[in-house]
């Protein structure tokens, strides 16, 4: 497990990478009140999808700003999948906090690229059996 850290406006934000075989999940929060508002998932060769969780007041988390925004950077560099997950809240968040998600998060995203790029993903290649060759 590798962690990476931004900090701008005065609130800080971490990624988490699990390597999980060729795969990585990215475990990303921040602010006050850490949470989970929202999981994205992308591999090289497709497009990200998200699912955005119902905030606590009934309305959905903006959290896929981050997490997509993370996803669309690390694509070209994926070896298999990479689930992100999002979830920072600023208490009482002011236009300069917001307008530093963005930066904070390519901050987070090179980070985690200059990781990969150091620690490259070696995992056995999966087999399957063929339809003729499967126990019975």
């Amino acid at each position: 497990m590798a962690t990476f850290t931004t900090a701008q406006a005065g609130y800080t934000m971490m990624a988490e990478l699990q390597v999980i075989g060729q795969d990585l999940l990215i475990v990303v929060t921040g602010g006050t009140n850490p949470h989970i508002g929202d999981v994205t998932t992308v591999t090289a060769n497709t497009t990200a999808q998200t699912v955005k969780f119902p905030s606590h007041d009934g309305r959905f988390h903006k959290d896929n700003f981050i997490s997509e925004r993370m996803a669309a950077s690390l694509k070209p560099y994926l070896p298999g999948s990479c689930t992100i997950t999002a979830g920072i809240h600023v208490n009482q968040i002011t236009k300069a906090q917001i307008a530093a998600a963005a930066p904070m998060t390519l901050a987070l995203s090179e980070q985690i690229i200059d990781w990969l790029r150091v620690n490259p993903i070696v995992a056995a290649t999966p087999e399957y059996y063929g339809p003729d060759d499967a126990p019975k």
